[in-house]
């Protein structure tokens, strides 16, 4: 006759359970309405919150631009006069500043952005992996205007040295690129606002595409290693097919801060209303500095009223560039769910 075990103090237990009220159904979750309906009404609130301060904005700002959209109407979008003198207003010089120095920021940024992701991933040893990702994020926590006193300071007189007076030599009188590097070579300008927006974007784009990057499943790197291809095709073959939603995000939240940059902008970029030609190295302005050189100066009438029609124009390219980037991450995802 086999001898019997004694049961285990997890079998007493789970048996005392299952006899102790036969019958007797699960105790349930403690019901509170009061409290769900609370949160629900204060989670609608903060969202209505949200799209009243949205539309009070863009209502404040038609309502102070009305007196210079009655006055020049789409007009002021092509208009390069801005003579506060004769009471003239246009807004051509600083929308193109904005734009120009915008692309300037974007064209730099992406691959330097691109290879900073690629070598924390990919290629840096552990030891510095950490202390690098931590240095390129704390570029992200300068004030601005420290990167613009940096670049007035510092930077013009290097740029204007070993940048724009070697790019003159090289180009001129080539036809059409030449007149991109004409003018006087001071280390201010559309460049020089170009390459600080740059390298202030920079810590933003690269710090989404390390985050990306990194999600990608290691089997497929690790697949493709096997099958003999480089970094380099991993990178292109594998890793941005997988991530490129979180790249082209990444890419659109730079050129947000780069289109809404002031300070920064202000100290570089020369503050000139006046559009004589298409050299990046020509004194500018941008629709931010404008605002934040003579919104405090501006009287009552078309001066301010011009002003806050510059801030519409802003607000409103921004939200062209947010529904881009919107539509083209809906396509991506449509593609990648047609392939799925």
């Amino acid at each position: 006759m086999a001898a019997t075990l004694p049961a285990t103090p997890y079998e007493d237990s789970a048996k005392m359970q299952r006899t102790e009220s036969p019958g007797k159904p699960p105790t349930a979750r403690r019901a509170s309405p009061a409290a769900d309906v609370v949160f629900a009404m204060l989670a609608h609130g903060a969202a209505w919150l949200t799209l009243l301060l949205l539309l009070g904005i863009i209502a404040s700002l038609i309502v102070g631009a009305a007196p210079a959209i009655r006055e020049y109407g789409l007009s002021f979008l092509w208009t390069a006069d801005w003579d506060p003198v004769k009471n003239k207003y246009g807004g051509l010089v600083m929308i193109y500043g904005t734009l120009i120095t915008s692309l300037i920021a974007l064209v730099i940024a992406v691959p330097v952005s691109f290879g900073i992701a690629l070598f924390l991933t990919e290629l840096s040893p552990g030891w510095l992996k950490r202390p690098l990702g931590t240095a390129v994020e704390l570029l992200a926590a300068v004030p601005s205007i420290v990167y613009g006193m940096w670049g007035l300071l510092v930077f013009g007189p290097l740029l204007a040295t070993y940048v724009q007076q070697p790019l003159q030599a090289v180009f001129s009188g080539v036809p059409f690129i030449g007149s991109l590097f004409t003018g006087p070579p001071v280390g201010i300008g559309l460049l020089s606002a170009g390459v600080i927006l740059a390298i202030m974007i920079i810590p933003f784009i690269a710090s989404v595409m390390r985050d990306v990057f990194e999600v990608t499943p290691p089997l497929l790197k690790e697949s493709a290693y096997g099958l003999g291809s480089t970094t380099w095709e991993v990178m292109f073959k594998v890793v941005l097919p997988y991530t490129k939603t979180g790249v082209v995000g990444g890419i659109m939240l730079g050129l947000g801060r780069a289109l809404g940059e002031t300070m920064a902008v202000t100290f570089v970029i020369g503050n000139q209303n006046q559009l004589n030609s298409i050299s990046l190295f020509e004194a500018a302005n941008s629709i931010t500095s404008a605002l934040a050189n003579e919104f405090a100066e501006a009287g009552e009438g078309l001066h301010r009223a011009s002003l806050i029609y510059l801030g519409l124009v802003l607000f409103f390219i921004t939200f062209v560039v947010l529904a881009f980037s919107k539509v083209l991450l809906a396509r991506l995802k449509k593609g990648e769910g047609a392939r799925a």
